[in-house]
Parts: C-alpha cells; structure tokens; sequence
C-alpha cells in the first residue's frame, strides 16, 4: 500500500510541475531581470526603524533617475556600482540629517528573498541582484523592493512594468497575492537552495 501511496504522491508532484513549468520558469526570469534593494535598520527600535524609512524614501527619490533610459539589468548593475559611493553618501546625509551618527554601507549583493507581496504587484521567491544598504549594525528590520526597474515609487509602477517586463514576467507580478503557486515557488526554491 506504502508503495501505491508514494507513486501517486510522485505523480501528483511530477504533474504539479510540468502545469506551473511556465509560471516557474517566469519566475526565474524575473529574478534575472530586475535589481532589488535592500535597507537594513540599525536596530527595531522606533527611531531606527523611521530612520530607516527616511533613508529609503530619500535615496529611492534621487537615484530611481539614474536608471532612466537603462537597456536591462546588466547595465543597471554597472550604473549601480559606479554610484555606491554617491549612493552611501546620500544615505549618510539623510542620517546625519536626523541627528544620528550611524555609518552606512552601500554593496550590491546576491541575496535571497521570500516571496513579497506589495500593494499592487507580487515578486516571487528567490536569489536577486540588490543594492543593499546597511545602516549602523544592520541588525534591525529590514525594507525591499525592486529599484530597476523603478518599481518602488510613483503612480507610474504600472506602466514601467508593462514597459520593462516581458509578458511572462508580468503575468507573475500581476497574479493575485492568494495564488497557491507562489507558495509552491517558494517551498521549491528553499529546497533548490541546499544545493548551491
């Protein structure tokens, strides 16, 4: 009976993935086509975690322009790079403005997500290119979203998205934040994740 039983779980899995093959394989490519970012608070205390907030607005509002006109995400990451500085001294101006000391780093990393859930669009689980800033110790929570394409402010996120997504990709974004199949990604992608 044990053996009918583990056939059929392995049949319901083997179907289950070739009918989600496609929102898979967007998924992926979203993860290849967009550049989060990633701010860390210095710690959970109220003021740290405003800090943070003030930090992410400001640095969002003067750096989404240098993304204007960019051809992809592999240029977005050059463009990044080059600003880290610019980017870690705007953060830092923001901070000092508030009256605190804090230092801040600014890095682009591959780091992993959980899938996110935003007012109006979704962005599945996995391993993204992101411009991370950590404030002080970086031991407080944490605020993302995808910085390229600008998807983080303005009432223009629609647009930008029909622009730079391609039709897969956008269908994964636009998919009701209760679809199973997120789920399904995400468990699949933390299984993935022991391998590499």
């Amino acid at each position: 009976m044990k053996k009918y039983i583990s056939i059929l779980i392995v049949s319901v899995l083997c179907s289950a993935m070739i009918l989600l093959a496609p929102f898979f394989d967007s998924c992926r490519e979203l993860t290849e086509d967009v550049l989060r970012v990633h701010i860390l608070a210095n710690s959970d205390s109220a003021a740290d975690q405003s800090l943070k907030l003030c930090v992410r607005d400001r640095v969002v509002e003067e750096c989404s322009s240098y993304y204007d006109g960019c051809s992809g995400k592999a240029e977005a990451l050059e463009i990044t790079r080059a600003h880290l500085p610019e980017i870690e001294s705007i953060a830092a101006d923001e901070i000092h403005s508030h009256g605190f000391s804090y230092p801040v780093h600014a890095e682009v990393s591959e780091l992993h997500f959980s899938t996110r859930y935003y007012d109006d669009f979704t962005m599945p689980a996995g391993l993204y290119d992101s411009l991370r800033l950590t404030i002080g110790e970086g031991r407080g929570q944490n605020w993302w979203c995808v910085m390229y394409p600008s998807l983080c402010v303005g009432a223009a996120c629609d647009d930008k998205m029909r622009e730079q997504l391609d039709d897969g990709e956008y269908r994964v974004v636009k998919t009701d934040k209760l679809d199973l199949r997120f789920k399904i990604v995400e468990y699949f992608d933390s299984i993935s994740s022991w391998f590499v």
